[in-house]
């Protein structure tokens, strides 16, 4: 059997000129940090080391993540503590929605740990956070990264009637490499649940993404794709895995930008309506760009039936 971690590596594969980043110093970084902070706040920015931080705090980017800092799973790629939760902070819609009137965000993603411990895996909570982001910045759009609420009935569709913009819900790897890399979840639960949000609210974007490097055969990723457009999800996002830590799963092979800009031709043909696939690509990075770059392509075509 696999092992899922790499306690006894001493070393990490240096990374290829294309993935090294600058790190963050920028006065538009300090003062998204201090925001956070000021309203007790959470970031999966930060959470998950996010190699993007730096560029997307100074411009005011921040994805938050709600229902605490402490995860319920032990996934082997990610750097979120897994523990037991803290109780749920009942303030926290009102300063999740404070927060992104303050930065003035026209799109903004909020995601969560896992909270396996709470009979809905924090649904409801969910609802309250968009709800309360509605009325404070109608116009803002949401994307929600949520986890796979598995073996909570109802938790899905509860999120999906409080029609957020963007429904994302990460596959995360092939599954193949499922037991190893996401023990706890399971690959077709996740399937099944984009599938179901389209089911739910057909008006709602469905998202989800991969990441590459773990050990994944080529043609196993372009299965993935086949099968989140069997699921009718519009949006892809494909990078390049880096290990958070030496306790982390190791990666397997750096794979160039002429390999990323394959997949994203092998998506495209798919129909996939959008993807973003580099070697920095995450869930939420430049999702403000993509998502307003959809809508203005939306408008004209509309422009151009009428």
């Amino acid at each position: 059997m696999e092992k899922i971690v790499n306690i006894n590596k001493t070393s990490r594969k240096p990374k290829p000129n294309w993935l090294r980043v600058k790190a963050p110093n920028s006065k538009g970084f300090f003062q998204t940090k201090s925001l956070m902070r000021g309203l007790s706040l959470n970031t999966v920015c930060e959470e998950a080391a996010c190699p993007n931080i730096g560029e997307c705090w100074e411009k005011k980017h921040a994805t938050i993540m709600i229902l605490g800092d402490i995860c319920t799973r032990a996934c082997a790629f990610c750097n979120i503590k897994t523990g037991k939760p803290q109780i749920v902070d009942i303030k926290e819609p009102y300063n999740v929605a404070r927060a992104i009137s303050k930065l003035n965000l026209k799109h903004v993603v909020i995601t969560s740990v896992d909270r396996d411990d709470l009979k809905d895996g924090g649904a409801a909570h969910w609802v309250k956070v968009i709800n309360e982001v509605r009325k404070q910045s109608p116009v803002t759009t949401i994307e929600v990264l949520t986890p796979d609420f598995r073996k909570k009935i109802g938790s899905t569709e509860l999120v999906a009637k409080a029609s957020p913009d963007v429904f994302n819900h990460n596959l995360e790897t092939v599954p193949r490499l499922y037991r190893k890399i996401r023990p706890g979840a399971r690959y077709y639960t996740s399937l099944r649940l984009l599938e179901r949000v389209k089911e739910i609210n057909a008006d709602v974007f469905t998202k989800s993404g991969i990441m590459v490097g773990l050990g994944e055969e080529k043609d196993e990723v372009i299965q993935v794709m086949d099968d989140l457009r069997s699921a009718n999800v519009d949006f892809l996002t494909i990078g390049q895995y880096l290990q958070p830590t030496l306790r982390h799963a190791e990666v397997q092979n750096f794979l160039s930008p002429e390999d990323f800009h394959n997949f994203k031709v092998q998506a495209t043909a798919r129909g996939f309506t959008m993807v973003s696939a580099t070697p920095l690509t995450r869930s939420s990075y430049h999702a403000d760009e993509d998502f307003r770059m959809l809508k203005e392509k939306a408008k004209i075509k509309k422009q151009l039936n009428s």
